[in-house]
């Protein structure tokens, strides 16, 4: 592997040893965010056991058809977190921790998890 994935692969690591132990003891929920070059995917991990409580990306059907209008990355972003903090209400979650997974809060990461802010998620 590359230095970059592995240096971001110890971000992820520290960031997500610290979301775990915070979890543990309040009960908080990850919010775990990972993209690639042309798609995002972001999930609701529950805090002890770590199952999928909620997920959403860009490759839903829902999302899908703004790429078809040729939105940009950021906007897809801005859609799933909408999605995701939609579904997370639904599912009775309210509060989360952001995991970036090694990523920097920029550009579609930011997106998502602002979008997520705006419509009802307390990140």
């Amino acid at each position: 592997m590359n230095k970059k994935r592995i240096a971001r692969y110890r971000r992820a690591r520290r960031t997500r040893e610290h979301i775990k132990r915070l979890g543990h003891e309040t009960g908080i929920a990850r919010l775990c965010v990972n993209r690639s070059a042309r798609h995002i995917y972001a999930q609701v991990i529950a805090p002890q056991g770590g199952k999928v409580l909620v997920c959403a990306s860009s490759l839903e059907k829902a999302v899908r058809d703004a790429i078809a209008t040729e939105e940009s990355k950021v906007d897809l972003a801005k859609r799933v977190g909408q999605l995701l903090a939609q579904r997370a209400k639904e599912a009775g979650i309210n509060a989360v921790a952001s995991d970036r997974s090694g990523y920097k809060y920029h550009g579609r990461i930011a997106a998502l998890v602002q979008s997520a802010r705006e419509n009802g998620l307390v990140v």
